[in-house]
């Protein structure tokens, strides 16, 4: 068995890191790194390549709405047109700060925007095959099942389903928002103990208690997650314990 195990990095505000990025790096796959919508700028980049140099991770690029005010975190309803320009531009970033970008994952409000938005799936999926069209490679993108997919899908685009460590379930599937009860998971034991369920088993606990299907590659740690870096280490622990190989698929 194997998987991929990944965490949003690289995340500073006005210069000031929000995780524990060189402790991250250190045992995770894939980096989803920000790259100017919600955090981060040219030097914050620049870092997390070479990070992900050192410790042979892959490098996603982690496009958000451009909203640094409020982290990325609330919807916007820009137009499609000025929504693609912004993904590209967070991409060209990217690119220019020396990545090697291997997927691409949306952050936060647009994240979750594109599982049942057409129009802004469209949107980030066609920024994401500008940039696969230049490398010459089609690049994946990470999320969950909706929209995002299928826009992937038309645009001859892989996409691959990641699960949450540290957040809490729906019955329905989703996330529960945050700031509600459950919303987020912080225990390293309890998380550890997802992370094998979803490897072994495919399903995950809601925070009603029922055990819903999900069927994922790719497994998530947010990097400015309350004990995180704990949360990290027994992850990886548990997996390797149990002999899940953890590696980029990209």
């Amino acid at each position: 068995m194997r998987v991929d195990l990944n965490a949003d990095l690289g995340e500073t505000v006005d210069g000031m890191p929000t995780a524990d990025d060189e402790a991250m790096f250190a045992v995770i796959s894939s980096a989803n790194v920000a790259c100017g919508g919600h955090a981060g700028d040219e030097a914050s980049m620049r870092e997390a390549v070479g990070r992900a140099e050192r410790f042979r991770v892959a490098v996603g690029a982690h496009p958000s709405y451009d909203d640094r005010e409020n982290f990325g975190r609330i919807r916007r309803d820009p137009a499609a047109a000025e929504l693609r320009a912004s993904v590209a531009a967070q991409l060209a970033a990217l690119a220019a700060a020396g990545a090697d970008i291997r997927y691409v994952k949306p952050h936060g409000a647009l994240y979750h925007a594109v599982i049942d938005d057409t129009g802004h799936a469209r949107a980030v999926v066609a920024a994401v095959a500008d940039l696969s069209s230049r490398l010459g490679r089609a690049l994946p993108v990470l999320g969950l099942p909706g929209a995002i997919a299928e826009a992937a899908a038309s645009a001859g685009l892989p996409f691959v389903q990641e699960a949450f460590l540290d957040r809490g379930y729906t019955v329905r599937g989703g996330l529960v928002p945050r700031g509600e009860p459950g919303a987020l998971v912080d225990d390293p034991a309890t998380v550890a103990e997802r992370a094998l369920r979803f490897v072994r088993d495919r399903d995950v606990e809601t925070v009603d208690g029922t055990r819903i299907a999900v069927d994922a590659a790719s497994l998530c740690l947010h990097g400015d997650t309350p004990s995180a870096v704990a949360m990290a280490h027994a992850v990886r622990a548990a997996l390797d314990t149990a002999g899940v190989e953890v590696c980029a698929p990209w």
